[in-house]
């Protein structure tokens, strides 16, 4: 799936008016997770927009008690009902567990697609294993997943796997749970840019090849940053330096 380079995240969202105004600064792919219990806000900023529905890519998540075979089309027909659309762009596994089987679980997300209520099949938190089997299962081919992926965590095989099969990686909690501020590394580039350390952790993920963002922000002022973030150009050399950070955060482990 063609996905905007930055999207937004809206874990935590809880006001229609956020949403409303990120479409209205240009967003257009809005992600959100039944687990998040925000669909209904994030549909009603769409709704309140002038942006055609057309214009916008729409994601969500199964969690993992929607998983098993005879849940998934009510699911996901509840999530689409809450958002208020006929089908969403995008729906994904969210976790590879729970009543989760890939023999019984992708089939029945293939027939959302062979029925017009879901674009593309999504993927959430695999394992390079977890995705070789959804390969060889789903019909349609696997549209995006979506990792934690940030200065502090980033599991490079899930990047090269979807480098050498052809679909985007959507990383997740890019600006590190709100530590990219703090960073001394992030921050000496972005002195450099006269930037922030958030548009740096941006454009790091984005310099990756395959590799789309969705930064959560709420105030407009931050929600156009992020979004300008896509224009910042680092340089080979502070894109490694940014790579060889020596620390290892997971913010949402299994």
């Amino acid at each position: 799936m063609d996905l905007p380079p930055v999207g937004l995240g809206t874990m935590g969202i809880d006001d229609p008016g956020t949403v409303e105004t990120a479409v209205d600064e240009g967003y257009r792919h809005l992600d959100t997770a039944q687990i998040y219990g925000n669909e209904t806000v994030v549909g009603d900023g769409i709704a309140a927009s002038d942006t055609p529905r057309e214009d916008l890519t729409v994601a969500t998540k199964l969690w993992v008690d929607s998983l098993g075979a005879e849940d998934v089309r009510p699911s996901a027909a509840a999530s689409l009902d809450r958002l208020g659309v006929d089908a969403v762009d995008l729906l994904y596994v969210h976790r590879p567990r729970g009543d989760y089987d890939p023999e019984r679980t992708l089939p029945a997300l293939d027939e959302l697609v062979d029925d017009g209520l879901v674009e593309g099949v999504g993927l959430s938190n695999f394992e390079p294993d977890q995705l070789q089997r959804a390969r060889e299962v789903l019909d349609a081919p696997v549209a995006a997943h979506q990792i934690e992926f940030h200065p502090y965590f980033g599991n490079r095989d899930l990047l090269a796997d979807a480098q050498e099969h052809g679909y985007p990686v959507v990383a997740y909690s890019p600006l590190i749970g709100g530590e990219a501020f703090d960073d001394p590394v992030l921050t000496e580039i972005a002195e450099r840019h006269d930037t922030s350390p958030a548009a740096v952790a941006i454009a790091w993920a984005l310099a990756h090849e395959s590799v789309v963002t969705i930064p959560k922000a709420s105030s407009a002022e931050h929600l156009r940053a992020n979004l300008a973030a896509r224009s910042l150009e680092l340089s080979p050399a502070e894109v490694e330096r940014i790579d060889d950070i020596d620390r290892e955060r997971e913010l949402y482990p299994e």
